[in-house]
């Protein structure tokens, strides 16, 4: 036999060797592609009308203008930025000490909401109280609740937390009604004891993801709501549920997976007050309902069977329509900042025509479209590690303190505050 025939080929080892640079090559490609390491950093994108307010605005709160600049491996993926706010929240978040406030509704229902004293005087030496709204199911113990809340108490701001009707596991419903997508009820029953409890305070308002939606509707449905309120800020929420509806079900940017896992989470909450909810129904219709709710599989689903039930409405659509503030958020007139993310998950690119339509059309509204920050992420960081306070936590306390500065050195007439305007053409008259 030929030795040759045994021996291994010189260039076998060097096609091993260029098969693994290769292999390497494109997860290394994979990678950069995920993370989208190439994107660049760039301040939010801005829509807003020049006037003196705007002008005073962006001037005194730096974050609007200045970069945004997310933790380098990791932090311009939208999906890990919106998974790290799903799972962890925030980073050694505080626990900031509150007590818990009971209000009962007249349909028999309870809400709740925690109260935080601030921690020391504001920098105008102003009454300030921020009336906030956490997301879907959510509430005050959430950690980026916690961690927004301390920082706003030691900036001077007295803060209230609305915990969504149902959201808290140790708290029992009282009626056969939970939280839905843009009922104010509680929400109202919440800033109504603050202004009767403090009558010297003035309010800012302060909504996150679905508590937007609540907020910017809360303001726009009558305006005696706007009264004694300095500003409001909504964070990543969609405007209009109708519209989201169609993306929610598409695959692109996992939307649909999104939208299962939200669903799970919906129906862990409605089973958890089960016999609050359909107690007092028939046999049939509570196997129904427990049938269509067990094998729901996106949020429309459970919403349909379930959660426009609440509130009569007859179909999902007439549901969607009348609780989705982009009906009323033009009635809105105290300064408003509206933020989004283009790499928000959740929220589809055509929802952003509503609030980019709004600020240019309305002087009284900004809005901010950052590059990163997913879904209630705006996580800052150098590399690796998150900071525990967030891109979002800072814009929403700048803002805040700019308004209650332009507050402060304006003639009454000229205020923000609409019962202060009110009363001052009273005194004309």
């Amino acid at each position: 036999l030929n030795a040759d025939a045994y021996t291994i080929s010189p260039e076998l080892p060097a096609m091993f060797d260029g098969m693994k640079m290769a292999a390497v090559a494109t997860v290394l490609y994979i990678i950069v592609r995920c993370l989208n390491l190439k994107s660049p950093t760039a301040p939010p994108d801005l829509t807003y009308q020049d006037t003196p307010l705007s002008r005073f605005l962006l001037k005194s709160c730096p974050q609007l203008t200045k970069e945004y600049i997310p933790p380098l491996l990791w932090g311009k993926s939208g999906h890990l930025q919106t998974a790290l706010y799903g799972k962890l929240g925030r980073v050694s978040s505080p626990n900031p000490s509150g007590v818990r406030m009971y209000l009962p509704m007249v349909d028999g229902a309870t809400a709740t909401f925690d109260l935080f004293e601030p921690m020391g005087n504001h920098q105008t030496g102003a009454d300030i109280t921020m009336v906030i709204c956490p997301g879907i199911g959510n509430h005050s113990e959430k950690h980026y609740i916690r961690t927004f809340v301390d920082y706003a108490q030691k900036d001077g701001y007295r803060c209230a937390v609305l915990n969504h009707l149902g959201a808290l596991p140790n708290i029992e419903l009282t009626s056969p009604r939970m939280f839905t997508y843009g009922c104010t009820w509680e929400f109202s029953s919440m800033v109504g004891y603050i202004k009767r409890t403090y009558p010297q305070t003035q309010l800012i308002v302060v909504g996150f993801s679905l508590g937007g939606n609540i907020v910017c509707k809360f303001l726009g449905e009558n305006m005696v709501n706007q009264e004694r309120v300095l500003c409001c800020v909504s964070i990543c929420q969609g405007y209009s549920a109708l519209r989201a509806q169609e993306t929610f079900l598409q695959w692109d940017q996992f939307r649909r997976f999104y939208n299962f896992l939200m669903a799970d989470n919906m129906k862990k909450i409605i089973l958890s007050h089960r016999h609050s909810l359909f107690g007092g129904s028939s046999g049939k219709t509570i196997d129904a309902d427990l049938s269509r709710l067990y094998t729901a599989t996106s949020l429309m689903q459970i919403d349909d069977n379930i959660m426009r039930k609440f509130h009569g409405h007859s179909s999902l659509k007439e549901y969607y329509e009348k609780e989705s503030c982009v009906h009323y958020i033009h009635n809105v007139k105290v300064p408003l900042l509206l933020v989004n993310s283009a790499d928000d998950p959740l929220v589809h690119d055509s929802l952003l025509a509503i609030p980019r339509t709004l600020a240019a059309k309305k002087s009284n509204v900004v809005f901010a479209l950052t590059l990163h920050g997913g879904h209630l992420g705006f996580f800052e960081g150098a590399v690796l590690f998150p900071q525990p306070l967030t891109w979002m936590d800072k814009v929403i306390v700048g803002y805040a303190n700019a308004m209650c500065q332009w507050e402060k050195q304006k003639p009454p007439c000229q205020s923000t505050d609409l019962s202060t305007k009110s009363s001052c053409t009273t005194e004309k008259a």
